[in-house]
């Protein structure tokens, strides 16, 4: 269209994010990220909160991130070293191998605990998320999802811009309560996910992308940065400026 005597591209009014799944192996576990799942409850009256325009809209813009496995783990300490451990309280009727638990799920060094008496471990995730204009996504707890039991500690959430930093997820929990056991279902929701866009009017659109020769450049170069420098934050310039024009595309 022409705005000022001028031809001007405007944007669409949906923002697309692109998701991919960064593994080169038993990826068929891990579900695509859905919309926020409603209880169906059945009630039809005009004025339920379940047609609350504020409530559609909101719950329209998050997208949860559900466990790919059955997880009873249980907090101890090496008789011998002290160090922390985690158990799987399962065993031989776990329907995961120890060997491959031990290779999703870590306990973060207890000197980067946020509190000594609170360990910190964390599930590695392959998603990933990617746009082509600025967005920034927030991780958040499964606060919709209610639990009989409650789980004993918090997720610990974050927030960065995708369309620089398209890296993998990790669910990082901080065990409050290291007494009781984390049980996790297979299919539970492990956190949300909701998009800033620079006009928060717009709609955001979810669509599965594909890992293009550009893409996993970039994404090799923030790979372990951290064990080089304290923020992060401060390469997102040098990475905005080394960014390929398109990083999303869209699988066919």
């Amino acid at each position: 269209m022409k705005l000022f005597g001028r031809n001007v591209t405007l944007p669409s009014r949906v923002v697309e994010i692109g998701w991919l799944l960064d593994a080169e192996k038993g990826t068929f576990i891990w579900e695509a990220p859905r919309k926020l799942q409603r209880e169906e409850t059945g009630m039809r009256h005009a004025k339920s909160v379940r047609f609350c325009p504020a409530v559609i809209d909101h719950d329209a813009r998050q997208f949860e991130v559900v466990s790919p496995i059955d997880m009873h783990l249980r907090f101890a300490l090496d008789e011998k070293t002290k160090a922390p451990t985690l158990i799987n309280v399962s065993g031989d009727q776990s329907t995961i191998r120890p060997k491959h638990l031990a290779q999703m799920i870590t306990i973060v060094s207890p000197k980067e605990w946020r509190h000594p008496q609170r360990p910190v471990i964390q599930l590695i995730t392959p998603y990933v998320f990617v746009s082509d204009e600025p967005v920034y996504i927030n991780q958040l707890p499964p606060y919709n999802h209610y639990r009989e039991t409650q789980l004993p500690g918090l997720l610990i959430g974050g927030r960065f811009p995708i369309e620089v930093w398209p890296r993998q997820l990790m669910w990082a929990f901080e065990w409050h309560e290291p007494k009781k056991d984390i049980i996790i279902k297979r299919g539970e929701p492990l956190f949300y996910a909701r998009f800033e866009t620079a006009d928060p009017a717009r709609p955001v659109r979810l669509v599965e992308a594909v890992m293009t020769p550009d893409l996993r450049a970039h994404i090799n170069g923030m790979s372990g940065v951290t064990n080089y420098v304290n923020r992060t934050f401060s390469l997102f310039d040098i990475a905005r400026q080394r960014r390929p024009k398109k990083l999303l595309t869209k699988k066919s």
